[in-house]
This record gives structure tokens, C-alpha cells and sequence, in this order.
């Protein structure tokens, strides 16, 4: 582990993670890890499990599932040991994305992983620019995104409105807010390093931080503590006739926006 980038223990105290079970725990092979959020993926996630067991991701990164609780049976221990898999949170406590996100977050950082790359579980992303992503890492990238919209990415029956919102609105906005310029904001294909996460004035592990204002905030705080950024070139494909994603209607789209202007507006910044 990288000396530099200790944990403090009065730090560590502050940290605010859901309560979680960890039915399955293999132990650290590799510098970085892969964390995959899921709730009730059925299929799909085993395709993706699958998918990067044929690319050889378990020879060069953890992977580590965090479930939000799935009643689907789709995460039998034995079969995600088979397709590679090292390790399986489930979180018990209370919120949705952000919050498994930090239960993820705060057991890597615990396990010393020196880098973190974030993969939805609904099979869209493809994981062969997991490499990439570790690339970045290894180059001393600290925020690294995953973007369909750039040279060498691959956008596939992509919702209209989807598209539009992403490229007019959300991340046009998180580009000003931010000082960086991104392309791809709203999907969960990133890569963070250890230092960014520990840095105090960044402080992931907070209650605030239950649905999806995990993502907004640090697309838009990060770079503006001058930490390094990179978009990485990604492909990311909705299935013909079924959109599988947890943000549908109006409400689930005005959640979305309200968080982002929140972002854009330092709400979720330290004190």
C-alpha cells in the first residue's frame, strides 16, 4: 500500500457509511479494484460478470460487488467466486446509490486499494476500457470518466432524451461549474484515485449522500481543487426495446436536475 495516503484513525472516525454485510471476501490481489453497484440486475449482471472474465479483468483488478438489496437471487456466492468475483458487500443500512457507493468506497479505502474504478451492474458499459481506466490511474490521473461522446467512444441506441439532457444540460453545466470540460456526466463508468477520496476537503463519506449526489458532486468539486482529470473513451449500449436504469418519469429526471444544480451551486460542499 501506498504509505503516502494513510488513513488517520481520527479521519476515519468521521466517516459516515451505511451499515453492510460482507458474505463474501477473498482478500486484495491487486492494486486497484473494480466496484460494481447492483440492485436486482437478474441477467444482467451475470453477462457482465461473464464478459470480463473473457477479457481477463480478474488478472488485473479486484472486483467487488456492492449490493443494495437484491431479492432477484442473482448473487449466489458460488457463482460469483466462478465468474471471479472477490468480493460482495450488501448494504443494510439506509439509501440507494450514493450510499452503496460509500459502503464500496469506504471498504476499499480500508483495504488499501490505491484506485477505484466504478461499473454499473446493468451490463450497458463495456469493460474493456477497464484497462484504460487503470491507465489513467497509473499515470497519476485522480477523477477519470468514461464518455460514449469522445473520439474512440461508442454510443448505442442511446434515448433521445437521454442524450439531449446529457450533452445540453448536465454536463454543460458541471463543465462550468467544475472548470473542467466534460462530455459525459450522468453515467457511473469512472476511475478515482486513493488521495482524491482521502482528501478532507472532499469528504465522500457523508449522509448527504444517499441517491445520486455522489456523482454530481465530485464531477463538479474535484477539478475544482485542481486535482487531475481525464475522460477515458467508452461504449456504452442500451438494449433494443428495454431500458434497464433506475431513472424514469418526471420525478425520477427532476431528482436528477435538482441534485446537479445543487452541485453546480456548492451545496454539497464542505463546510
Amino acid at each position: 500500500m501506498n504509505t503516502r495516503h494513510e488513513i488517520s484513525p481520527a479521519g476515519r472516525a468521521a466517516w459516515r457509511v451505511p451499515a453492510m454485510d460482507i458474505p463474501l471476501w477473498s482478500g486484495r490481489r491487486h492494486p486497484y479494484c473494480v466496484v460494481i453497484p447492483v440492485i436486482n440486475e437478474g441477467e444482467r449482471i451475470k453477462r457482465l460478470l461473464g464478459r470480463m472474465q473473457h477479457q481477463h479483468i480478474p488478472a488485473i483488478a479486484d472486483i467487488v460487488i456492492v449490493d443494495g438489496g437484491s431479492t432477484d437471487g442473482s448473487l449466489a456466492t458460488d457463482m460469483l467466486r466462478q465468474l471471479g468475483v472477490r468480493g460482495l458487500l450488501i448494504k443494510t443500512g439506509p439509501g440507494k446509490l450514493s450510499a452503496q457507493l460509500r459502503c464500496a468506497y469506504a471498504f476499499a479505502l480500508d483495504q488499501g486499494y490505491e484506485g477505484i474504478i466504478t461499473l454499473d451492474g446493468n451490463d450497458k458499459d463495456d469493460p474493456e476500457a477497464i484497462p484504460r481506466f487503470i491507465d489513467a490511474l497509473q499515470d497519476g490521473v485522480d477523477f477519470a470518466q468514461g464518455s460514449r461522446f469522445l473520439p474512440g467512444g461508442v454510443a448505442v441506441n442511446t434515448p433521445a432524451s437521454r442524450a439531449f439532457a446529457i450533452r445540453c444540460i448536465h454536463a454543460p453545466c458541471l463543465s462550468i461549474a467544475s472548470g473542467f470540460r466534460w462530455t459525459d456526466t450522468t453515467q457511473g463508468f469512472r476511475a478515482y484515485s486513493r488521495r482524491m477520496l482521502l482528501d478532507p476537503r472532499i469528504a465522500p463519506f457523508r449522509d448527504v449522500f444517499m441517491t445520486y449526489e455522489l456523482l454530481a458532486y465530485l464531477s463538479c468539486r474535484v477539478p475544482q481543487l485542481g486535482y487531475v482529470c481525464r475522460e477515458v473513451p467508452t461504449a456504452r449500449r442500451y438494449p433494443v426495446g428495454e431500458v434497464p436504469t433506475k431513472i424514469n418519469g418526471f420525478k425520477g429526471n427532476w431528482a436528477v436536475l435538482t441534485i446537479l444544480f445543487r452541485a453546480c451551486l456548492g451545496k454539497y460542499d464542505v463546510a
